[in-house]
Protein backbone atom coordinates (compact mmCIF):
# COMPACT_ATOMS: atom_id res chain seq x y z
CA UNK A 1 0.00 0.00 0.00
CA UNK A 2 1.36 3.25 -0.81
CA UNK A 3 2.88 5.36 1.84
CA UNK A 4 1.42 9.05 3.20
CA UNK A 5 4.02 10.28 2.71
CA UNK A 6 4.43 9.57 -1.13
CA UNK A 7 3.10 12.40 -1.98
CA UNK A 8 4.61 15.72 -1.77
CA UNK A 9 3.76 19.56 -2.07
CA UNK A 10 6.09 21.93 -3.16
CA UNK A 11 7.50 24.00 -0.01
CA UNK A 12 6.13 27.03 -1.42
CA UNK A 13 2.70 25.79 -1.29
CA UNK A 14 2.69 24.16 1.95
CA UNK A 15 0.85 26.01 4.96
CA UNK A 16 3.29 27.36 8.13
CA UNK A 17 2.20 27.22 11.21
CA UNK A 18 2.43 30.64 12.29
CA UNK A 19 -0.02 31.62 9.49
CA UNK A 20 -3.01 30.19 11.42
CA UNK A 21 -4.75 30.78 14.56
CA UNK A 22 -5.40 26.85 15.58
CA UNK A 23 -2.76 23.92 16.06
CA UNK A 24 -2.31 23.40 12.35
CA UNK A 25 -0.57 20.03 12.80
CA UNK A 26 -3.20 18.94 14.99
CA UNK A 27 -5.94 19.71 12.70
CA UNK A 28 -3.43 18.11 9.64
CA UNK A 29 -3.49 14.89 11.58
CA UNK A 30 -7.39 14.30 11.15
CA UNK A 31 -6.99 13.74 7.69
CA UNK A 32 -5.51 10.31 6.43
CA UNK A 33 -4.81 8.34 3.54
CA UNK A 34 -7.79 5.78 2.16
CA UNK A 35 -7.61 3.04 -0.04
CA UNK A 36 -10.36 1.01 -1.07
CA UNK A 37 -10.86 -2.48 -3.33
CA UNK A 38 -13.76 -3.06 -5.96
CA UNK A 39 -15.24 -5.88 -7.37
CA UNK A 40 -14.22 -6.27 -10.74
CA UNK A 41 -17.69 -6.90 -11.97
CA UNK A 42 -19.19 -3.74 -10.03
CA UNK A 43 -21.44 -1.52 -11.77
CA UNK A 44 -18.88 1.66 -11.00
CA UNK A 45 -15.35 -0.67 -11.99
CA UNK A 46 -15.11 0.49 -15.59
CA UNK A 47 -15.22 4.44 -15.06
CA UNK A 48 -13.92 4.72 -11.42
CA UNK A 49 -11.60 1.48 -11.40
CA UNK A 50 -11.33 -1.38 -9.01
CA UNK A 51 -8.30 0.42 -6.68
CA UNK A 52 -9.00 3.36 -5.89
CA UNK A 53 -6.89 5.99 -2.97
CA UNK A 54 -7.23 9.32 -1.81
CA UNK A 55 -8.19 11.38 1.44
CA UNK A 56 -10.57 10.91 4.07
CA UNK A 57 -10.91 13.51 7.26
CA UNK A 58 -11.97 11.88 10.55
CA UNK A 59 -15.34 13.75 12.25
CA UNK A 60 -15.42 11.95 15.60
CA UNK A 61 -13.13 10.69 17.65
CA UNK A 62 -14.61 6.95 17.47
CA UNK A 63 -12.89 6.60 14.13
CA UNK A 64 -15.99 8.00 11.63
CA UNK A 65 -14.38 9.62 8.46
CA UNK A 66 -15.66 11.45 5.58
CA UNK A 67 -14.50 11.13 2.33
CA UNK A 68 -15.53 11.99 -1.31
CA UNK A 69 -18.53 9.39 -2.34
CA UNK A 70 -16.55 8.05 -5.81
CA UNK A 71 -13.79 6.50 -3.94
CA UNK A 72 -15.75 3.96 -1.64
CA UNK A 73 -18.78 3.47 -3.73
CA UNK A 74 -18.96 -0.26 -3.77
CA UNK A 75 -16.52 -1.14 -2.44
CA UNK A 76 -15.80 -4.15 -0.51
CA UNK A 77 -12.63 -3.52 1.58
CA UNK A 78 -10.94 -0.18 2.61
CA UNK A 79 -8.61 0.83 4.75
CA UNK A 80 -7.39 3.99 6.26
CA UNK A 81 -3.31 5.01 7.16
CA UNK A 82 -3.32 7.45 10.11
CA UNK A 83 -1.03 10.48 10.82
CA UNK A 84 1.21 7.98 12.83
CA UNK A 85 1.81 5.32 9.97
CA UNK A 86 -0.40 2.90 11.55
CA UNK A 87 -2.88 1.11 8.75
CA UNK A 88 -6.76 0.52 9.84
CA UNK A 89 -9.59 -1.72 8.25
CA UNK A 90 -12.70 0.16 7.86
CA UNK A 91 -16.51 -0.48 6.59
CA UNK A 92 -18.71 1.98 4.12
CA UNK A 93 -21.30 3.44 6.45
CA UNK A 94 -22.83 5.20 3.36
CA UNK A 95 -22.66 7.41 0.26
CA UNK A 96 -24.75 9.24 -0.89
CA UNK A 97 -24.97 10.37 -5.15
CA UNK A 98 -26.77 13.70 -4.67
CA UNK A 99 -24.34 15.69 -2.59
CA UNK A 100 -21.07 13.03 -3.64
CA UNK A 101 -20.45 12.23 -0.10
CA UNK A 102 -19.34 9.19 2.01
CA UNK A 103 -18.93 7.58 4.95
CA UNK A 104 -16.32 5.22 6.52
CA UNK A 105 -15.80 3.71 9.80
CA UNK A 106 -13.02 2.79 11.12
CA UNK A 107 -13.09 -0.84 12.46
CA UNK A 108 -10.14 -0.64 15.09
CA UNK A 109 -10.64 0.65 18.74
CA UNK A 110 -8.90 4.30 18.63
CA UNK A 111 -9.04 7.18 19.49
CA UNK A 112 -8.60 9.68 16.78
CA UNK A 113 -8.26 13.42 16.44
CA UNK A 114 -11.26 14.84 14.28
CA UNK A 115 -12.04 18.37 12.87
CA UNK A 116 -15.58 19.76 13.82
CA UNK A 117 -17.82 20.40 11.17
CA UNK A 118 -17.65 24.03 10.46
CA UNK A 119 -20.79 26.57 8.37
CA UNK A 120 -19.42 26.78 4.57
CA UNK A 121 -21.97 28.96 3.85
CA UNK A 122 -20.21 32.03 5.73
CA UNK A 123 -16.69 31.07 4.05
CA UNK A 124 -16.07 34.11 1.62
CA UNK A 125 -14.21 34.29 -1.48
CA UNK A 126 -10.86 35.58 -0.79
CA UNK A 127 -10.12 33.82 2.53
CA UNK A 128 -7.43 31.71 3.21
CA UNK A 129 -7.80 28.09 4.04
CA UNK A 130 -6.05 24.61 4.16
CA UNK A 131 -6.51 22.27 1.30
CA UNK A 132 -5.04 19.32 3.70
CA UNK A 133 -4.12 15.72 2.22
CA UNK A 134 -2.88 12.46 4.01
CA UNK A 135 0.74 13.01 5.51
CA UNK A 136 0.01 16.53 7.30
CA UNK A 137 2.29 19.72 5.84
CA UNK A 138 4.01 18.46 3.40
CA UNK A 139 0.63 16.55 1.90
CA UNK A 140 -1.04 19.84 2.26
CA UNK A 141 -2.11 23.16 0.14
CA UNK A 142 -2.17 27.06 1.67
CA UNK A 143 -5.00 28.28 -0.67
CA UNK A 144 -7.63 30.90 -0.87
CA UNK A 145 -11.66 30.68 -2.16
CA UNK A 146 -11.21 31.30 -5.73
CA UNK A 147 -14.93 31.28 -6.12
CA UNK A 148 -18.61 30.00 -4.77
CA UNK A 149 -20.46 29.47 -7.32
CA UNK A 150 -22.92 26.92 -8.74
CA UNK A 151 -21.29 23.49 -10.25
CA UNK A 152 -22.56 20.37 -12.78
CA UNK A 153 -20.99 18.21 -13.79
CA UNK A 154 -21.87 15.31 -16.52
CA UNK A 155 -22.99 12.69 -15.06
CA UNK A 156 -26.18 13.86 -13.66
CA UNK A 157 -24.95 15.63 -10.63
CA UNK A 158 -25.42 19.61 -9.24
CA UNK A 159 -24.13 21.16 -6.67
CA UNK A 160 -25.56 25.02 -6.07
CA UNK A 161 -22.81 26.33 -4.73
CA UNK A 162 -19.71 24.48 -4.72
CA UNK A 163 -16.98 25.93 -3.29
CA UNK A 164 -13.13 26.34 -5.41
CA UNK A 165 -9.79 26.49 -4.25
CA UNK A 166 -6.35 27.84 -5.77
CA UNK A 167 -3.86 26.33 -6.01
CA UNK A 168 -4.93 22.68 -6.52
CA UNK A 169 -4.02 20.60 -4.43
CA UNK A 170 -2.64 17.29 -6.49
CA UNK A 171 -4.40 14.50 -4.34
CA UNK A 172 -7.45 16.15 -3.85
CA UNK A 173 -10.05 13.29 -3.89
CA UNK A 174 -11.01 13.39 -0.20
CA UNK A 175 -8.97 16.41 1.03
CA UNK A 176 -10.12 18.35 3.95
CA UNK A 177 -10.86 22.28 3.25
CA UNK A 178 -9.85 23.46 6.67
CA UNK A 179 -11.45 27.43 7.61
CA UNK A 180 -9.94 29.77 9.76
CA UNK A 181 -10.60 28.24 13.04
CA UNK A 182 -9.70 24.62 12.29
CA UNK A 183 -13.45 23.62 11.34
CA UNK A 184 -13.67 21.16 8.14
CA UNK A 185 -15.46 23.53 5.57
CA UNK A 186 -15.90 20.74 2.85
CA UNK A 187 -14.30 17.60 1.20
CA UNK A 188 -12.46 17.62 -2.37
CA UNK A 189 -14.23 16.22 -5.10
CA UNK A 190 -12.61 17.45 -8.23
CA UNK A 191 -9.48 19.45 -10.38
CA UNK A 192 -10.81 22.06 -12.94
CA UNK A 193 -8.57 24.04 -15.62
CA UNK A 194 -10.16 27.73 -15.71
CA UNK A 195 -8.88 29.50 -18.68
CA UNK A 196 -6.96 33.21 -17.46
CA UNK A 197 -5.89 36.12 -19.59
CA UNK A 198 -3.45 35.85 -22.27
CA UNK A 199 -4.03 32.54 -23.02
CA UNK A 200 -2.83 31.25 -19.67
CA UNK A 201 -4.71 28.80 -17.57
CA UNK A 202 -4.88 27.60 -14.19
CA UNK A 203 -6.15 24.60 -11.89
CA UNK A 204 -8.92 24.83 -9.51
CA UNK A 205 -10.01 22.38 -6.64
CA UNK A 206 -14.13 22.35 -6.43
CA UNK A 207 -15.00 21.29 -3.12
CA UNK A 208 -18.52 19.96 -1.83
CA UNK A 209 -19.60 22.31 1.42
CA UNK A 210 -20.00 20.47 4.65
CA UNK A 211 -23.44 22.12 4.91
CA UNK A 212 -24.85 19.30 2.82
CA UNK A 213 -23.54 17.21 4.59
CA UNK A 214 -24.96 17.79 8.04
CA UNK A 215 -29.23 17.88 7.27
CA UNK A 216 -28.58 13.42 6.31
CA UNK A 217 -26.14 12.65 8.56
CA UNK A 218 -27.64 11.13 10.70
CA UNK A 219 -29.42 9.15 8.27
CA UNK A 220 -26.40 7.95 6.44
CA UNK A 221 -25.52 6.37 10.05
CA UNK A 222 -28.61 5.05 10.30
CA UNK A 223 -30.11 3.64 6.99
CA UNK A 224 -27.10 4.21 4.69
CA UNK A 225 -28.60 6.47 2.56
CA UNK A 226 -30.81 10.09 2.79
CA UNK A 227 -34.41 9.11 4.13
CA UNK A 228 -35.58 10.30 1.01
CA UNK A 229 -37.16 9.52 -2.29
CA UNK A 230 -34.57 9.32 -4.60
CA UNK A 231 -34.30 11.60 -8.04
CA UNK A 232 -34.66 10.23 -11.39
CA UNK A 233 -31.74 8.91 -12.56
CA UNK A 234 -31.52 8.53 -16.48
CA UNK A 235 -27.75 6.88 -17.15
CA UNK A 236 -26.76 9.34 -19.27
CA UNK A 237 -23.42 12.08 -19.16
CA UNK A 238 -24.09 15.78 -20.99
CA UNK A 239 -22.56 18.42 -21.65
CA UNK A 240 -23.17 22.02 -22.65
CA UNK A 241 -21.67 22.60 -26.32
CA UNK A 242 -22.70 26.46 -27.41
CA UNK A 243 -25.67 26.46 -25.06
CA UNK A 244 -26.84 22.88 -26.50
CA UNK A 245 -27.16 19.86 -24.21
CA UNK A 246 -24.71 17.09 -26.22
CA UNK A 247 -25.41 13.90 -24.81
CA UNK A 248 -21.58 12.50 -24.64
CA UNK A 249 -22.31 8.96 -23.13
CA UNK A 250 -24.53 6.73 -22.20
CA UNK A 251 -24.64 4.16 -19.10
CA UNK A 252 -25.26 0.48 -21.19
CA UNK A 253 -27.45 -0.53 -18.37
CA UNK A 254 -29.40 3.07 -17.78
CA UNK A 255 -33.08 3.94 -18.69
CA UNK A 256 -31.75 6.58 -21.28
CA UNK A 257 -30.03 3.88 -23.76
CA UNK A 258 -32.91 1.33 -23.35
CA UNK A 259 -35.55 4.77 -24.64
CA UNK A 260 -33.40 4.82 -27.41
CA UNK A 261 -31.44 8.03 -26.57
CA UNK A 262 -27.91 7.82 -28.75
CA UNK A 263 -24.54 9.88 -28.38
CA UNK A 264 -24.46 12.87 -29.71
CA UNK A 265 -28.25 13.61 -29.93
CA UNK A 266 -29.16 17.37 -28.96
CA UNK A 267 -31.22 17.58 -26.06
CA UNK A 268 -33.90 20.63 -27.09
CA UNK A 269 -36.47 20.26 -24.09
CA UNK A 270 -37.43 18.37 -21.35
CA UNK A 271 -41.26 17.91 -20.86
CA UNK A 272 -41.73 20.84 -23.34
CA UNK A 273 -39.30 22.99 -21.40
CA UNK A 274 -36.25 24.29 -23.62
CA UNK A 275 -32.80 23.76 -21.80
CA UNK A 276 -29.80 25.25 -22.89
CA UNK A 277 -27.92 24.94 -19.62
CA UNK A 278 -26.23 21.51 -17.69
CA UNK A 279 -27.94 22.27 -14.43
CA UNK A 280 -31.14 23.45 -15.87
CA UNK A 281 -31.31 20.21 -17.43
CA UNK A 282 -30.65 17.80 -14.44
CA UNK A 283 -33.11 20.19 -12.33
CA UNK A 284 -36.19 19.88 -14.88
CA UNK A 285 -35.40 15.12 -14.61
CA UNK A 286 -35.76 15.88 -11.54
CA UNK A 287 -38.62 18.06 -11.32
CA UNK A 288 -40.11 15.40 -13.07
CA UNK A 289 -41.10 13.59 -9.80
CA UNK A 290 -39.07 10.55 -7.64
CA UNK A 291 -37.17 7.71 -9.59
CA UNK A 292 -39.42 5.70 -11.95
CA UNK A 293 -41.35 9.06 -12.87
CA UNK A 294 -41.70 9.44 -17.20
CA UNK A 295 -39.46 11.89 -18.09
CA UNK A 296 -40.07 13.53 -21.66
CA UNK A 297 -37.48 14.55 -23.86
CA UNK A 298 -37.07 15.83 -27.08
CA UNK A 299 -34.30 15.62 -29.28
CA UNK A 300 -32.27 16.55 -32.41
CA UNK A 301 -30.38 13.45 -34.29
CA UNK A 302 -29.57 13.83 -37.66
CA UNK A 303 -31.48 16.38 -39.25
CA UNK A 304 -34.65 15.10 -37.10
CA UNK A 305 -36.65 16.47 -34.17
CA UNK A 306 -37.62 12.95 -32.07
CA UNK A 307 -39.49 12.61 -28.82
CA UNK A 308 -38.68 10.27 -25.97
CA UNK A 309 -40.12 8.84 -22.86
CA UNK A 310 -37.52 7.59 -20.30
CA UNK A 311 -38.93 5.97 -17.97
CA UNK A 312 -36.21 7.04 -14.85
CA UNK A 313 -34.74 4.63 -12.24
CA UNK A 314 -33.15 4.39 -9.06
CA UNK A 315 -29.29 4.15 -9.97
CA UNK A 316 -28.44 3.06 -6.72
CA UNK A 317 -30.76 0.00 -7.10
CA UNK A 318 -27.44 -1.27 -9.13
CA UNK A 319 -24.10 -0.86 -7.15
CA UNK A 320 -23.35 -3.06 -4.56
CA UNK A 321 -24.87 -1.93 -0.91
CA UNK A 322 -22.40 -1.86 1.99
CA UNK A 323 -23.80 -3.76 4.99
CA UNK A 324 -24.27 -1.66 8.43
CA UNK A 325 -22.57 -3.30 11.22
Amino acid sequence: MPSIADWKISASLQPKPDDYAYDLDQALSAVVGLRAIVPQDAFTADILGTERSGNAVFIRRDGLAVTIGYLITEAQKVWLTLSDGRTVEAHVVAYDQETGFGLVQALARIEVPYLPLGESAKVRVSERVVLGGAGGRSASVAARIAAKEEFAGNWEYVVDEAIFTTPSHPNWGGTALIGSSGELLGIGSLQLEQAREKGRSEHLNMVVPIDLLKPILDDLMTYGRPNRPARPWLGLYATEVEDRIVVVGLTGEGPAAAAGLEVGDIVLDIAGEEVSDLAEFFRLIWAQGDSGAVVPMTVYRDGRTLKLRIVSGDRNSLLWKPSLH
